[in-house]
């Protein structure tokens, strides 16, 4: 059950906004429970054959969590050998159905060995409720965990706005708002808030992103296929799927954040104007950044961080990034970007060691944010394409070796004139690089702004928005996120 689908638009959320507010006023308790069980459903719409995996971390990981507090009554060196085992038992999962025939695969072409390999089914989420776990067995051992109800923990694992493709949640940010009666009661600026979020990430996915897909798959098939792609072509190619994956991601996370808003929850922001970064350092502050504080605090911090000398620090960010590639799915292509971006991460912190901090002029920001974006965009073709030799492809055609050529998509079928793409492209750029981003959407809204033209004018807007989105859900697709 996609978020841009009639069943979801039209019945279930409907139904789940009318029952939470319904169960709220009176039984808060009642009214988690409720969340949770929807948020079951909505997973078991998706693969009702992955819900006891997912009960099953679930119940795991809340024992797991009392046994390694302090509160446990045990010495701290057993209550970490605890903390180990469980955190070994999530890699493990994880490990087992997202990277066995990868690790596997490429044991058998370097050793020439024959074992045979599991294809086993990815389940849809993994990699997000197995984070959000692991982060709150390791605060759970610290020390900073109070709550223990286990309906608020289920929700808090399962709550259907994050649980497909994220944000990465913190228990810090959750479950006090679980816990909180007031979360459970109507807030009519919450829900206008909500909605004109949901609307604007709904438009980012279907207006935006979808059709920067398609122009997108038609250039890296031609690469698969071994096409000789021209600069002009393989240039636009990576940069429609830039444009793809940032607005597909960042709508995702606008219409989660909407959503949960509707139902009196805030969810932490994931996007932040991203390519409008003025180096590598700020685009990680800015993209996905609920995965970056994830992979600062629980993996760069433990291993040493910035602690350790300049040397060690430099290869904590290689390692950091290197596994956050890998997390993003079991292929050396996913390694490669990592890797690119831990080299970009470790250029950036030796300009600013010799050169000072980020630029401050107009020009330098200018350059700055160019250079990101082009360097981003580079690094994207890695993480797009199928295999190495795909991405070498569109690489040697970037590079300009197989000619510029005047006109682009030369020999393409394609779905739209090369007008509507040009159109489509420059909206992407008008909206990624000009326009306010969603976080800063409720200063435009009512009530913040009084008068009544004012209000109808805003609300005009976002139905003529919501009914365009709307209008393309009949050629809906899923979310790239889903895939990792």
């Amino acid at each position: 059950m996609l978020f841009n689908s009639y069943e979801f638009l039209f019945l279930f959320f409907p139904l789940v906004l009318a029952g939470h507010y319904l169960l709220g006023p009176q039984r808060a308790l009642a009214a988690a429970r409720f969340l949770g069980a929807a948020s079951l459903f909505f997973y078991g719409w998706w693969s009702l054959s992955a819900l006891p995996l997912l009960l099953a971390s679930i119940g795991f990981n809340y024992l797991a969590g009392l046994w390694v507090t302090p509160q446990a009554g045990r010495s701290e060196r057993v209550r970490l050998w605890r903390l180990r085992g469980a955190l070994a038992a999530n890699l493990g999962l994880l490990g087992v159905f997202k990277y066995a025939d990868f690790f596997l695969g490429n044991i058998n072409a370097v050793a020439g060995t024959h074992w045979p390999l599991p294809h086993l089914l990815l389940p849809i989420g993994i990699s997000f409720y197995t984070f959000t776990q692991i982060a709150f067995l390791v605060d759970a051992w610290a020390g900073k965990v109070r709550e223990r109800s286990f309906s608020h923990y289920l929700l808090f694992v399962t709550y259907f706005p994050h649980l497909i493709a994220g944000p990465v949640l913190h228990h810090a940010q959750m479950m006090p708002q679980f816990a909180n009666p007031a979360s459970y009661r109507l807030d009519h600026a919450k829900l206008v808030l909500g909605l004109a979020t949901f609307t604007v990430g709904l438009g980012k996915k279907l207006l935006l992103a979808d059709p920067m897909g398609q122009y997108a798959d038609l250039v890296f098939s031609a690469a698969g296929k071994g096409m000789d792609l021209s600069t002009l072509t393989a240039w636009l190619g990576a940069l429609a799927y830039a444009f793809q994956i940032y607005f597909d991601f960042s709508g995702y996370s606008d219409m989660a954040i909407g959503l949960s808003l509707c139902l009196g929850i805030q969810l932490p922001i994931n996007f932040d104007s991203p390519y409008r970064a003025t180096s590598i350092i700020a685009f990680w502050r800015r993209w996905h950044i609920s995965l970056s504080t994830f992979l600062r605090d629980y993996l760069y911090v433990p291993l040493g961080g910035s602690r350790c000398g300049r040397a060690r620090r430099y290869l904590n960010l290689l390692l950091t990034m290197l596994l956050g590639g890998l997390w993003h799915g079991a292929a050396w292509t996913f390694v490669v970007w990592g890797a690119l971006h831990g080299l970009f991460l470790v250029v950036n912190h030796l300009w600013r060691r010799d050169m000072g901090p980020s630029p401050s002029g107009r020009l330098q920001r200018l350059a700055g944010g160019v250079l990101t974006f082009a360097a981003v965009t580079v690094a994207w073709v890695v993480f797009r394409a199928e295999s190495l030799e795909v991405a070498g492809a569109m690489y040697r055609g970037m590079a300009g070796l197989n000619g510029w050529a005047s006109s682009p998509f030369q020999g393409f079928e394609l779905p739209y004139k090369v007008s509507e793409f040009y159109r489509t492209f420059l909206l992407c750029s008008v909206v990624a690089f000009c326009l306010p981003n969603s976080g800063q959407l409720g200063r435009w809204l009512p009530p913040q702004r009084s008068g009544r033209a004012w209000a109808v004018a805003s609300a005009l807007v976002i139905g003529l928005l919501f009914g365009a989105g709307v209008s393309r859900l009949g050629s809906h697709s899923a979310f790239l996120y889903f895939q990792f």
